[in-house]
């Protein structure tokens, strides 16, 4: 009974300190460096106090100091790392920094980025204060014939450099459901973002090769000696991976075959991936370790596997980069080895509540992350399912001789079978949950891929390193297994997509989980089924008959607009390319899409050739069913091939044109067919579309207008008058000079204007005197930057439309 009470209270303590971490990651805004001290002496007041009562009855005072512990301990380390980020006044400035290059250098088709360690800084020859860690791109060029120049391929971890930059404050994109970039730099320390100047007079200059970090210099060494041993390109990139976790050298068709088969976390320096290593690294070890009666008398054996993992995962974990994922899962691993060590009558659930502990201690942004909660789910899994193949098979007579062998073999592939349905099934709802689809064909790819990539690939890509011939070797096991990704990618439904469930589908999903990889009586795991189903068919939200939905997303610079209506969707442009491998289709509308639900995109409108405006229709035509497309492109544009191509029916769009779906009215109002004889600049161009909820009434409208400038305003106003008026404007050429005449914005009349622009944009857009004739008006201004994604649903007034930055705001988000 007592050590049940000491187990109810150690439970107790560590809930209790998580959630104190928890509730401060909630916090909008930081408080003051004071108040976190008031807040963590109130916990050590509390622990005093503790020793003056009775032992039941200080639970109380124990759950609020640990509570209050955690809180303090997670705010204070926020407080000091968001004093460290960039002063506002020295953004987009040329400064002079010199440093050591902080990471390997991740390289794309546009250039390099690096975390750069700041050691001096100069702004006109003065001495000003930088943040010492900071994220620098160093750019090749966006055209497709750009090449790294002399200095950049010199560029090396460990090395010291003397650059002049720009920069500015950690800023990402907000969009619904949508990646928390500065999130992730915030947690990894970076307190400023920006790029290498190569104009005249700010030659990057190598000042010292070898200066600093030899573990970052050692994996430099590797990877390039991995890409002059392996010509494939595609099986190097695996290779380098797994070796120093250079995940940039994988190219993006190859992760979007590893996401669609389910095994992305085994070619990545996951949580996850270094547990399995650790995990792996154990029963190899156990399986030497009992060969040597002497060792295991000296050290049993299971001591020595959780050790001995340990240590390899530790040593993996540091070669590959000590990444901020791996770095909170080592740390996890070393709590729970040395609890086990210490006290192995602890039940697991216990051990892993208290390595959470310990994580949180070292980083409380942890617990924002997937890869926090996939690491703990899969040593829970991997514990849980340990223990029962022990107390199935563990006391059990083994025959002699080869029967036992067999026996032994047969009993590895029983278990290994077995963990990884149980891990599959465990790991579907936080997949679902986090990432909004579980890999249909993951178990059968996983069950491929495991044994390849942890007994074959990873071994040699490792051992190679001493003995370069075996990179060849796992090159061949590259290939191989990737024509067997390739055949399970290929199956019809290949990948099970949701929306994001409300929070308590997701609750139910998870407890479903654990219902099924317990060992429970099968009347309780039958359970499991009804709590699930609301995680995999969520309900989804649709506007009803005439109206419609609205959102603005925070694309950057450029235009992406989503109409939705009762049954059908519109996406009017598909936003900027940002380099050459990376656009917003890819990176912002394809994950919004598939967590709102949306099936298919009913029309694609593409407003005008401006690469601000079209850069993510490739993959928005490739990765989604899309029915048909309407734009002013001109004749052999390449989207017309990539069109035809998928199948979709591609039409120019014209003023006259118009279209009425469950309600809503959608009237074309330019180009005229006369535009496309004129060869008009593209801006021109522009498709401009009008949408209107319930016409025959007078109902909500919005207005879109690519980037038309006055000419085109004025042949609008001519045209259409006070027609025009409607109440949410999206604003022509992005704020721009030779847009929003005054004589237009009279006849719109927008209750709300929405700038869909980059923040410190290199366009100056919106201009100061648009902005003026707007606050002339009094027209509320929304700008993508200080908004991110703007959502305008039927329920709402235009002026109450919901920004997605001050909505989710934390305290970490740019301001």
């Amino acid at each position: 009974m007592e050590d049940k009470d000491h187990g109810w209270r150690l439970t107790a303590l560590a809930s209790a300190w998580l959630l104190g971490v928890a509730l401060q990651l909630q916090e909008r805004d930081l408080m003051a460096w004071w108040a976190y001290a008031a807040v963590a002496e109130t916990g050590l007041i509390c622990l005093l106090m503790v020793r003056f009562l009775k032992p039941r009855a200080d639970v109380f005072l124990l759950v609020v100091a640990m509570a209050s512990l955690g809180f303090s301990s997670a705010g204070a380390r926020a407080w000091l790392q968001s004093a460290d980020t960039l002063a506002a006044t020295l953004e987009g400035r040329d400064v002079q920094v010199t440093g050591v290059v902080a990471s390997l250098p991740q390289r794309s088709s546009s250039g390099l980025r690096f975390l750069f360690d700041v050691e001096q800084a100069l702004l006109d020859g003065q001495a000003v204060k930088l943040p010492s860690n900071v994220s620098l791109g160093w750019y090749a060029g966006f055209h497709e014939d750009a090449v790294l120049s002399a200095p950049q391929r010199e560029l090396g971890a460990g090395q010291r450099w003397r650059f002049t930059v720009r920069l500015r404050q950690p800023h990402g994109n907000l969009n619904p459901h949508g990646f928390d970039y500065e999130l992730l730099l915030f947690e990894q320390g970076v307190g400023a973002t920006g790029y290498v100047r190569d104009a005249r007079g700010a030659a990057s200059v190598l000042l010292d090769a070898s200066a600093a970090r030899p573990v970052e210099r050692w994996r430099q060494s590797v990877r390039n000696a991995i890409e002059a041993h392996v010509p494939d390109r595609r099986a190097a990139g695996v290779i380098a991976a797994l070796v120093v976790g250079d995940q940039s050298a994988i190219s993006r068709d190859d992760w979007d075959l590893f996401r669609i088969t389910g095994i992305a976390h085994l070619v990545s320096i996951s949580g996850l991936h270094v547990t399995m290593f650790a995990w792996v690294a154990g029963l190899l070890i156990a399986a030497a370790w009992r060969r040597s009666a002497r060792l295991a008398l000296w050290l049993p054996t299971p001591t020595a596997a959780r050790w001995g993992g340990l240590i390899a995962a530790l040593a993996y974990a540091v070669f590959s980069g000590w990444g901020v994922p791996a770095q909170r899962t080592v740390w996890m691993l070393a709590a729970v080895v040395l609890l086990q060590s210490l006290s192995r009558r602890w039940p697991w659930p216990l051990v892993l509540l208290t390595a959470a502990v310990v994580v949180s201690a070292l980083d409380p942004w942890a617990l924002l992350q997937p890869g926090f909660w996939l690491s703990f789910m899969a040593v829970g899994l991997l514990m849980s399912s340990s223990a029962a193949q022990k107390d199935e098979f563990g006391d059990a007579e083994k025959p002699s001789g080869w029967r036992g062998w067999v026996a032994s073999i047969q009993g590895s592939m029983s278990a290994g079978l077995r963990t990884q349905v149980i891990a599959t099934v465990g790991l579907t709802p936080l997949s679902v949950v986090f990432f909004q689809q579980v890999s249909v064909v993951g178990l059968a790819a996983n069950l491929l891929a495991i044994p390849l990539v942890t007994l074959l690939i990873t071994p040699l890509a490792m051992l190679g390193v001493l003995a370069a011939p075996l990179w060849t070797l796992a090159a061949w096991v590259v290939q191989a297994g990737v024509l067997g990704l390739g055949w399970l990618a290929k199956f019809p439904v290949a990948v099970w997509a949701v929306p994001v469930a409300p929070m308590w589908a997701q609750a139910a999903g998870l407890l479903a989980a654990v219902l099924l990889v317990l060992p429970l009586p099968w009347r309780v795991r039958a359970l499991a089924l009804p709590l699930a189903l609301p995680l995999l068919l969520p309900p989804v939200y649709l506007p009803p008959e005439g109206q419609f939905d609205l959102v603005a997303a925070d694309i950057g610079q450029g235009t992406s607009i989503l109409v939705r209506t009762h049954k059908h969707l519109l996406v009017f442009d598909a936003g900027p390319q940002y380099s050459r491998d990376s656009d917003a289709g890819q990176r912002v509308l394809l994950p919004l899409l598939k967590a709102r639900g949306e099936s298919r995109i009913d029309r694609l409108v593409l407003s005008h050739r401006d690469a601000d405006h079209v850069g993510g229709a490739p993959a928005l035509l490739g990765g989604y069913a899309v029915s048909d497309m309407l734009s002013s492109l001109e004749v052999g544009h390449p989207l017309h091939a990539v069109a035809a191509i998928k199948g979709v029916p591609s039409q120019r769009c014209e003023a006259g044109q118009s279209w009425t779906w469950d309600g809503v009215r959608f009237d074309v109002l330019h180009p005229t067919p006369e535009d496309y004889d004129r060869k008009l600049r593209s801006n021109a161009m522009s498709c401009v579309i009008r949408v209107q909820a319930k016409p025959e009434q007078g109902g909500r409208s919005a207005l879109l207008t690519g980037d038309i400038e006055k000419d085109q305003e004025a042949s609008l106003v001519a045209l259409h008058g006070a027609a025009l008026k409607t109440q949410v404007l999206i604003v022509p050429h992005h704020g721009s000079k030779t847009s929003s005449t005054a004589a237009f914005l009279d006849a719109v009349q927008p209750e709300v204007a929405v700038f869909q622009t980059g923040y410190r944009n290199r366009f100056g857009h919106p201009a100061d005197d648009v902005l003026a004739r707007y606050r002339e008006r009094q027209i509320t201004e929304i700008d993508s930057p200080s908004c991110g994604a703007w959502s305008w649903n039927f329920e709402s007034e235009s002026k109450l439309a919901i920004c997605q930055r001050p909505a989710q705001r934390r305290y970490w988000n740019h301001r």
